[in-house]
């Protein structure tokens, strides 16, 4: 049986070992398919016979041989021979050491591919997860999750997708796009779309394992920062944001004392260390917002007028309904639940026709109209306003439109309790 370190390990290898085979090969399916076959003769071997002295280079030469075989097994014996004898098998303590992990997220988050090609292939080829935990991870049958996989890679293949770097002028825009797909990682797990889980915590500590990654790598870049910043102070409310039996707790009645004050820190410290020192993006403005809230004692003492102002700024750099569906919890909290209602109006007019599209929790492809985040906030404060028939009615809207038994539970106990 695998263990812990072993695993960690092999989830930290695994997109080092696919970067040198296809930098060498040039061939993304196949190489994925070989390391996917070497990190499970690893997983098998390790435990019983102990980890080899180096680790990467082992996987490598193991990848590469399987690469081989296949490559025997698939073409004809003149076309065999002529492509073994250019593949330069890697051997033990060959092995480059570069890091081209950066680079597989480029092309893994490339343009080409839609949104959820771009979150399995992320998951697979630089997460290290099997197809099978993506599959649970999303809630599809291994088989589905199987085939959008490998639909991405014929893609990538057909659409001549190459290994390597962006040209500089298109360097900036891929990374947001890597930043985006690790940012809808992150929310799926800490507020799962569906299902009896409100949360899972394998794919937010997948996210923040990632996102360090990143870090490590374009350390410069102010949203990398940002956007760890903002997965650390949210995900360290974990453990107060659901009761014994999985039923959210809102912001306000949670116990702050199990909040983890580590993440908190470390987020508080990131945030910074870049604000202040170039633009600022929707991720640092995010983390900010996520830091007022974590440094306050109690709810009563959460500074709402400067999370308002955030949320001002956060609307003219990146607009969009879900920033607005915040902004107006937070306009409520300074200005009256009347205010914040007023501006929940201008959201029911979003019929997803041309107009922004909401990011990160709402379903890709749904207007903010149509989900049911929008009847929620808007039970909440029509309650807060003293309307306890339209909250009620509301309250059930949304639990009718949820696909989370958890929220809908939630939101249902919350429809029964208005007075």
């Amino acid at each position: 049986m695998t263990t812990p370190a072993v695993e960690d390990l092999l989830r930290e290898a695994a997109p080092q070992v696919l970067g040198v085979l296809v930098r060498r090969y040039g061939q993304f399916d196949a190489c994925e398919d070989a390391v996917q076959e070497a990190l499970l003769a690893a997983a098998t071997q390790w435990p019983v016979d102990g980890v080899p002295d180096s680790p990467r280079s082992w996987l490598v030469t193991v990848a590469s041989r399987r690469f081989v075989d296949e490559v025997r097994s698939a073409e004809a014996r003149r076309r065999r021979e002529e492509t073994v004898a250019a593949l330069d098998l890697v051997e033990p303590g060959d092995v480059e050491q570069s890091d081209d992990t950066l680079t597989l997220l480029f092309l893994c988050c490339h343009p080409e591919l839609p949104l959820p090609a771009q979150l399995a292939l992320t998951l697979r080829a630089v997460g290290g997860l099997t197809t099978a935990e993506i599959a649970a991870a999303f809630l599809v049958p291994e088989a589905t999750m199987a085939q959008r996989i490998s639909r991405a890679k014929q893609k990538l293949r057909a659409g001549g997708a190459r290994f390597g770097a962006p040209p500089p002028g298109e360097r900036g825009e891929r990374l947001r796009a890597v930043l985006h797909v690790l940012y809808l990682i992150f929310n799926e797990g800490y507020t799962a779309s569906s299902g009896t889980s409100t949360q899972r915590t394998d794919l937010t500590a997948e996210a923040i394992r990632l996102t360090r990654l990143v870090r490590r790598l374009a350390p410069g870049d102010g949203e990398v920062t940002g956007l760890l910043a903002l997965m650390l102070l949210t995900d360290a409310r974990r453990a107060a944001r659901t009761t014994g039996d999985g039923i959210p707790v809102p912001l306000a009645e949670q116990d702050r004392s199990l909040w983890d004050a580590a993440q908190i820190a470390e987020g508080v410290e990131l945030l910074t260390g870049v604000l202040g020192g170039g633009p600022v993006g929707p991720y640092q403005l995010q983390a900010a917002i996520a830091a007022v809230h974590d440094e306050a004692p109690t709810p009563e003492a959460t500074d709402w007028p400067q999370i308002v102002a955030l949320y001002e700024v956060l609307e003219r750099v990146a607009p969009g309904p879900v920033v607005t569906l915040n902004r107006a919890v937070a306009v409520a909290m300074v200005h009256g639940p009347r205010a914040g209602l007023a501006l929940l109006g201008t959201l029911d007019a979003d019929d997803g026709e041309g107009g922004p599209r909401p990011r990160g929790r709402a379903p890709a492809g749904a207007d903010i109209a149509q989900t049911h985040r929008l009847d929620a906030v808007r039970g909440h404060l029509l309650e807060l306003a003293g309307d306890p028939d339209g909250a009620r009615a509301a309250y059930l809207r949304a639990a009718q439109r949820t696909a989370s038994l958890p929220e809908r539970r939630y939101l249902t106990l919350r429809a029964a309790g208005v007075t």
